[in-house]
């Protein structure tokens, strides 16, 4: 059979299915035969809720999307060209996320009595049957019965066995559509099976069966193609937010000479920063999996007073029970990087689902007058800066500094240029090693100009001091519940971490004049739909700029100026309003909100609707 093949710019595809179907390993391997091919990509998993949610369910779905094209690419895009379905219920839960036209490939075994039930259609109702996908091009394939019949040789098999490889008959049928070779998949089973050579033989074979399937049918008169991005030159790899911000820190123990240690409790979506760090033993790094969020942080704050970096990471509802030892450290002033994976909440809230609903909490959210510097990732490969200049700051200023990410950026991929070694910067680390002539007694609280304390590490002789959570004397450390003391403390504590503004860099303008109509103003992952809706704008010939702020307390001190320029200001946010909020108290504009709290992240069409209103 003769087939077309047609180039295309970009295309959006989600892999879906029920969470036992491999939908993330299918997306995974595909994503990475994208990026092996030099292919510009964003990608987004969307994971149920439950450890394992009820089979053929709608809350039972797990979902992979994937965009790539041979333009830059800033979001995992709006919706989707083509859509694997692998049952009625991943079909219902995002057809809604599939554009008029597109492709919808489904697998026709799990449309059965049973999974229309389970999925909550109406007794007698099949979506492949009743006419309700006729604005898509649906493909259907028995994909549970091909991947039995390309297993039958395998006698040692179970059934529940060879449905398994289920998803790589999906992957090799995709890989054939796409005008892809197997030999990275291949080469990724080899390596995860080598030592089971019946598993191993049996994926292959059905990978091998899906491609063929494509090959050999008439299911599309046409193949497509994806050409390489226009990027600059140099050694790229795919990189997940929380893999970055693992790679960060341990670059910047390595640029800081310091050992690091991470104490933390499990929590969805931050525990795979615990699983990556574990890794690295050999670049000093210590991981402690503790029994709770409070012994995680106050095992990192112990870290930190003995000389070490001291990280913890969690979630919302962890931030919360850390609340109190961060204040400890506030009053300590020690080093400390604590690492928020935002999610849905209030509570427990939504697990698996993103939200940028804890900047209020950040900022504001411990007893008394806690001021701690704040500084958000924007995307999945800016985590590695961001989780350096964290360590930074934190080694710099002698303070606890919270870095924000959330589930979106976590479990997003992109491609990332990585640094080497040598084009890091150092971090300069100062330890009080002892008196000088004119100390006749260690004052821990002295201040250098940066109102910095010194960092003392315990066992260091003549330098012998108390720490503690109840307020200290200034300059001695001692306690003291003097009142003008207690001002004064407050008032330095603030005027430390707003000085940090005069040791960041400046705001930018990200794209655009920097005067005009509208400033469309960010933080952390709403930066891709936000760059590609004011991009198109600006190619429509509209005034619109967009600014991303990284640091969010201290703010850069450019950032009032900047506001200024702008007729009118956009912040478009994943909560109910906070930077607005903020930023209202603090530069006295009418800022307008563009608000959107469904668990997942803003597309690019709705804000170039919401921007078009204010041009």
């Amino acid at each position: 059979m003769n087939n077309k093949e047609s180039v295309l710019q970009s295309v959006v595809i989600k892999f879906a299915g029920d969470s036992g179907d491999g939908m993330q390993l299918t997306g995974q391997q595909f994503t990475n035969n994208t990026a092996l091919l030099g292919i510009d990509l964003a990608t987004f998993p969307d994971f149920p809720a439950e450890i394992r949610a009820p089979i053929g369910t709608v809350p039972g779905v797990s979902g992979f999307q994937l965009h790539f094209s041979s333009n830059k690419v800033f979001t995992p895009g709006d919706i989707a060209d083509v859509l694997v379905a692998m049952n009625a219920a991943a079909l219902k839960v995002n057809l809604k996320a599939i554009k008029s036209g597109g492709k919808i490939i489904v697998n026709i075994d799990g449309f059965d009595a049973k999974n229309l039930r389970l999925a909550n259609y109406p007794e007698g109702v099949n979506p492949l049957e009743d006419g309700s996908l006729d604005s898509f091009e649906v493909i259907k394939i028995d994909v549970t019965k091909l991947t039995r019949e390309a297993l039958k040789e395998f006698t040692d098999l179970g059934t529940k066995e060879r449905d398994r490889a289920k998803n790589m008959f999906v992957l090799g049928y995709i890989y054939w559509m796409y005008n892809r070779k197997l030999d990275n998949t291949i080469d990724f089973l080899q390596e995860k099976f080598g030592k089971k050579e019946n598993i191993l033989q049996s994926n292959i074979k059905v990978l091998q069966a899906g491609y063929n399937y494509g090959d050999t049918t008439e299911t599309f008169t046409s193949r497509y193609t994806v050409e390489k991005a226009k990027m600059p030159a140099g050694l790229y790899r795919s990189i997940m937010g929380n893999q970055a911000l693992a790679m960060g820190l341990i670059a910047a123990g390595e640029k800081s000479g310091l050992p690091l240690f991470l104490g933390t409790y499990p929590i969805t979506p931050a525990s795979d920063i615990l699983h990556d760090l574990s890794k690295y033993k050999s670049f000093g790094v210590r991981t402690f999996q503790a029994e709770d969020e409070i012994a995680g942080i106050t095992a990192a704050i112990g870290a930190s007073y003995g000389g070490s970096i001291g990280i913890t990471t969690t979630s919302g509802p962890g931030m919360a029970l850390k609340t109190e030892a961060m204040g400890l450290a506030v009053m300590l002033e020690i080093p400390l990087v604590i690492i928020n994976i935002q999610r849905g909440g209030p509570s427990t809230g939504l697990p698996t689902k993103t939200e940028q609903s804890d900047l209020l909490q950040a900022y504001y959210g411990r007893n008394g007058e806690c001021p701690m510097p704040v500084i958000a990732s924007a995307t999945p490969s800016d985590c590695f800066d961001v989780a350096f200049e964290s360590v930074r700051i934190a080694i710099q200023h002698m303070t606890p500094v919270i870095l924000l990410s959330d589930g979106y950026i976590a479990n997003g991929a992109e491609p990332w240029k990585f640094p080497q070694t040598a084009d890091l910067p150092a971090i300069p680390v100062s330890f009080k090693k002892g008196l000088s002539e004119d100390e006749p007694k260690f004052m821990p609280y002295k201040r250098d100009e940066k109102l910095a304390r010194p960092w003392a590490v315990p066992g260091t002789a003549g330098i012998e001091h108390r720490i503690g959570g109840l307020e200290k004397q200034d300059i001695t450390g001692n306690i003291s519940y003097d009142s003008d003391n207690h001002q004064h403390m407050v008032k330095t504590r603030q005027a430390k971490v707003d000085l940090i503004a005069k040791y960041i860099p400046l705001q930018t303008i990200d794209s655009g004049p920097s005067t005009g109509k509208v400033l469309v103003l960010g933080w952390g992952s709403t930066y891709g739909a936000i760059k590609s809706a004011v991009l198109e704008l600006q190619a429509a010939g509209h005034a619109v700029s967009h600014a991303h702020i990284r640091y969010l307390r201290p703010f850069p001190s450019n950032l009032g100026e900047i506001i200024a320029n702008f007729d009118q200001v956009l912040i478009p946010e994943i909560n109910n309003g906070q930077l607005i909020k903020i930023i209202r108290d603090q530069y006295l504009v009418d800022a307008k909100g563009y608000n959107k709290i469904m668990g997942v992240t803003i597309t690019k069409g709705e804000l170039v609707d919401a921007i078009s209103k204010m041009l």
